[in-house]
């Protein structure tokens, strides 16, 4: 869709929301997206492509297809007959972008004319991204890498050497945020891409350290895939290889930073895989490495500490069905100096826990609270989503309006 495409469309959809007399927030609950995503469709800012998308954002507007995007195919022409089921997120400018090559021009032209100046800048905007990220805002993350990764791309293509290796540097950290959202957002497909990318440009970037968190961002990919076999032989080889080197005492912090991660991610690997004494062994692993560095950090965006390791202990005791386990755990955990993605993600796996001991009232209080801390996080999670959905089959006809609104924001049922 073209940018004057994409603004035609954005004054149609307004003009159809106000016939509906709803506003951007209305029209944002009733199909699952952000009052923001709204807004920059209707702004021309945010391309709708998908057929999935459109579909939804047609009958939250209460008309046909054809009468919203008179150039979509119809249901029946589509997939030989069948209609396409996935679930929309606020990642699909993202995604287009990450598809392909972002400096084919720079290849055919080579040239080396970026200017150091302009680090400060890149820099700012790598670090907002990863704000962006940690928030759970994927809408403004999938807008704000529009311009960002083509520029990060021709730059590390036209800088001075001396500049490349930081270009480098950021080009991974950018790609690492991608990994960690698609992931959130259970395009696991376009996460492992993001983690490949990230690898290559730390290894690039003379970044060792990178290197290893980009795999830490493909073993979360794999596992979303369900290749349990390629998470485990990912995570444990670079585990292998790191840890004998974390072992002095006089190991960098950032070091033990990333192989605490990793023990977490093979930890969660094992818990989806059944195997309850190798998760609880990852754990205490990551509990001892969390212990030597004695606090909370977030180097390489890992938001690796004590805390931390505890959040996802309580998720791997919930992946095992040990909700008794993981209720003892979360018990006086305080977690206010984590990312609002961290803090919501134990509130959801608690609602999982409450919902195995069938305590359905503390099941839906938490959920209900991971919710509206950060909502696309409950939306697109498959476990949350499944845990609504057995809540409603639990209640029936008695489920109430609070849980119904729940299950209708997060097409629990669908």
């Amino acid at each position: 869709m073209s940018s004057e495409g994409r603004r035609t469309f954005g004054a149609r959809v307004a003009e159809l929301r106000r016939q509906r007399d709803l506003t951007q927030s209305e029209l944002a609950a009733a199909i699952g997206r952000t009052a923001s995503w709204v807004s920059q469709v209707e702004r021309g800012i945010q391309p709708v492509n998908r057929l999935d998308v459109l579909r939804l954002l047609a009958d939250g507007l209460g008309v046909p297809l054809h009468v919203l995007q008179p150039e979509a195919p119809s249901a029946e022409a589509s997939q030989g007959g069948a209609a396409e089921e996935t679930t929309p997120n606020d990642l699909d400018q993202a995604r287009l972008v990450i598809s392909g090559h972002s400096a084919l021009d720079v290849i055919l032209d080579p040239r080396e004319d970026f200017r150091a100046d302009l680090l400060p800048e890149l820099r700012d905007e790598v670090e907002r991204l990863w704000r962006l990220t940690h928030g759970d805002q994927f809408a403004e993350l999938s807008e704000a890498l529009g311009p960002l990764l083509p520029r990060l791309e021709r730059a590390v293509r036209t800088a001075s050497e001396e500049l490349r290796p930081e270009l480098h540097r950021l080009l991974a950290r950018t790609y690492q945020a991608l990994a960690a959202a698609f992931v959130r957002q259970n395009e696991a497909d376009v996460a492992w891409l993001a983690a490949d990318r990230a690898i290559r440009a730390a290894e690039l970037a003379g970044d060792r350290l990178g290197v290893f968190v980009g795999v830490f961002r493909l073993v979360h990919a794999f596992v979303r895939l369900q290749r349990l076999d390629q998470a485990e032989h990912a995570a444990a080889t670079a585990l292998n290889t790191l840890a004998r080197h974390a072992e002095a005492e006089s190991t960098a912090e950032e070091e033990l930073s990333v192989v605490g991660s990793l023990h977490l991610a093979l930890a969660l690997v094992y818990a989806r895989a059944g195997e309850r004494p190798a998760a609880r062994e990852q754990i205490n692993k990551a509990r001892t490495v969390a212990a030597r560095i004695g606090g909370e950090r977030n180097d390489f965006n890992l938001e690796f500490g004590p805390t931390n390791v505890e959040v996802q202990a309580v998720s791997a005791a919930v992946d095992l069905g040990d909700a008794g386990e993981a209720l003892d755990i979360a018990r006086d955990l305080d977690t206010s100096a984590l990312s609002v993605e961290r803090q919501a993600r134990l509130l959801m796996d608690l609602g999982r826990a409450h919902v195995q001991r069938r305590q359905f009232g503390d099941a839906l209080a938490h959920l209900l609270h991971a919710e509206a801390i950060a909502p696309d996080l409950v939306r697109s999670h498959i476990a949350a989503r499944s845990a609504i959905r057995e809540l409603m089959l639990m209640a029936g006809r008695s489920a109430s309006p609070e849980l119904r609104g729940l299950a209708e924001r997060s097409d629990a049922m669908g």
